[in-house]
């Protein structure tokens, strides 16, 4: 079974997946120790690493290096943050193909444009839905197994406003990707509302001190969310 495979059937079996963000080897080893079933290889974390703010400075390279070395040191499906996948439309496909030769189950690519910033910052800039609508559909033609997850996120709540986001995440869906990612939705409400007007599975960015209320995971199961990512 694919790793892609076993994060589907966590999604089903748990409800919604957990997966805490490893930046290293032994951070994963560490989530895997503490007994939760799926990892998250935060890119702000990694850049930290390295000694980088989360601006995007990382190349596609340093991050696919280090989700290999994440998913060789845990027996757990990782999901990793790839960015706006390093450029347009063929960026994303190598970008892809170099995350799925890693191991990872899946990625999440998002509209912002390169250099990115961190979700929770502000003043980012986004690319036009269509050109993030041709990344997406890079990406879902370039993974070799069907099951390897595509998680399309946008940033665009912060800028354009919750009905724009919510629709490029619809749009995205509709283009191939797997899971819906609405970034720091700013109020509860809003947070309940994703997953009703968003037409597929979604995730949360569990960011405490950030833009979105600070919920526990009961309560973000309840609002129907299949997935919980938590990068720090």
């Amino acid at each position: 079974m694919s790793n892609g495979q076993r994060l589907k059937k966590l999604m089903e079996s748990e409800g919604m997946v957990i997966a805490p963000g490893a930046y290293d080897g032994m951070t994963a080893k560490l989530i895997q120790r503490a007994e939760f079933s799926s990892i998250y290889m935060t890119g702000g974390g990694t850049s930290s690493g390295f000694g980088y703010p989360d601006y995007g400075l990382l190349t596609m390279s340093e991050m696919v290096e280090n989700a290999g070395r994440i998913v060789d040191a845990v027996d757990l499906p990782v999901i990793s943050d790839a960015d706006n996948g390093y450029g347009n439309e063929l960026n994303v496909f190598r970008t892809i193909r170099a995350f799925e030769k890693a191991g990872v189950a899946g990625v999440h690519i998002e509209d912002q444009v390169f250099p990115k910033r961190c979700g929770h910052l502000d003043n980012k800039e986004l690319i036009s839905l269509d050109d993030y609508l041709a990344k997406i559909r890079a990406a879902a033609d370039a993974r070799r197994d069907k099951d390897f997850v595509i998680i399309a996120r946008t940033d665009s709540r912060a800028e354009l406003g919750f009905e724009e986001a919510v629709r490029r995440c619809n749009a995205a869906l509709q283009a191939g990707a797997d899971v819906a990612f609405l970034e720091a939705p700013q109020t509860i409400e809003e947070m309940r509302a994703v997953p009703i007007e968003v037409g597929g599975p979604c995730l949360l960015n569990v960011v405490r001190g950030g833009k979105s209320p600070d919920i526990d995971f009961q309560q973000a199961k309840d609002m129907g969310y299949r997935i919980a990512i938590v990068p720090g």
